[in-house]
């Protein structure tokens, strides 16, 4: 397999795919970190997070558009805007679907896995009504195309680059919101005793709206991300959604440093094993790894204990 390859050949290679499975670390962080705050600081069981991840994406794609036709002195900025942009649509979304639908619905996980699945079916035929059927593309700025040589065989790609420092700043901010500031600390209160904090003044209804409208607004900037690695289209979401929700429950609900600690995990065994095989029997044997841990530790890698 390997006898047309010198050990330095190799030796890039899997520095590669090292690389590589740093870039799937960070768009599953990316995707995971909304989910993680929805599913383990509310228990809310939010099957439609991938469409809110692709809300953000379509909003990329029309920010785009627009800078191409009015704005085309600007386009080389524009995608700072359209991130925000991404932000502020799916988490005002996410927070009138919390106000419609899922406050209702709090203490009852298989009905808010129902209820999600259902609007999770709305959106996609909402956008394939919006945005037609098809896929589609977003141009890329000029100065995010292309790749840095880091040696005479090592390329990694200027949009991998972006996306890792991307997921690190958003990481930063929201380690800060939830564990320094005084809204988190409110979070934390109600996940830990709901009753007790309700006692002490906090309004847990407001605390829950705007904690699912955050989780929505990251799964936005998260897709605004993924339109540099793939097309867009009405049931894009649902390709990740399944790997997302396996993210957070191998690090363990409620964890934010287990989301990390699964989404790297996860990807770095992927791309290891695709250097071996190919990448379809690679995340078979990813995934049977993780269902083989979570079996001998089902609380994941890292767990909270939380009052009931």
């Amino acid at each position: 397999m390997f006898g047309d390859y010198s050990i330095g050949d190799l030796g890039s290679i899997f520095v590669m795919q090292g690389f590589a499975g740093l870039i799937l670390f960070s768009v599953y962080v990316l995707m995971a970190l909304g989910l993680a705050i929805i599913f383990g600081q509310m228990g809310v069981i939010n099957m439609a997070h991938g469409e809110f991840m692709i809300l953000g994406a379509y909003v990329t794609w029309m920010t785009s558009n627009f800078f191409q036709t009015f704005l085309p002195s600007l386009f080389s900025g524009y995608f700072f805007l359209a991130m925000i942009l991404a932000f502020i649509a799916s988490g005002s979304l996410g927070m009138l679907v919390e106000w419609v639908l899922i406050r209702h619905l709090y203490k009852r996980p298989l009905d808010t896995l129902l209820a999600t699945w259902g609007l999770s079916l709305m959106l996609q035929q909402a956008y394939r009504s919006i945005f037609g059927a098809r896929e589609v593309g977003v141009e890329l700025p000029q100065w995010m195309l292309g790749s840095l040589h880091v040696t005479e065989s090592i390329e990694v790609p200027i949009n991998g680059v972006f996306v890792m420092g991307l997921t690190l700043l958003i990481t930063i901010a929201v380690a800060y919101i939830m564990y320094k500031s005084r809204w988190g600390r409110q979070v934390r209160a109600v996940v830990q005793n709901r009753i007790m904090a309700g006692a002490v003044g906090i309004n847990t209804a407001k605390v829950d709206r705007y904690t699912f409208a955050l989780g929505c607004g990251i799964a936005g900037v998260a897709g605004s991300a993924f339109t540099m690695i793939g097309s867009t289209g009405p049931t894009s979401g649902q390709l990740y959604i399944v790997d997302t929700f396996l993210v957070v429950v191998f690090g363990g609900a409620a964890s934010l440093l287990g989301t990390i600690a699964s989404a790297f995990s996860i990807s770095q065994t992927q791309s290891t094993l695709e250097f071996f095989m190919s990448g379809s029997m690679a995340k078979v044997l990813t995934l049977l790894a993780v269902v083989g841990i979570l079996m001998l530790r089902p609380q994941g890698l890292f767990a909270l204990k939380v009052r009931k």
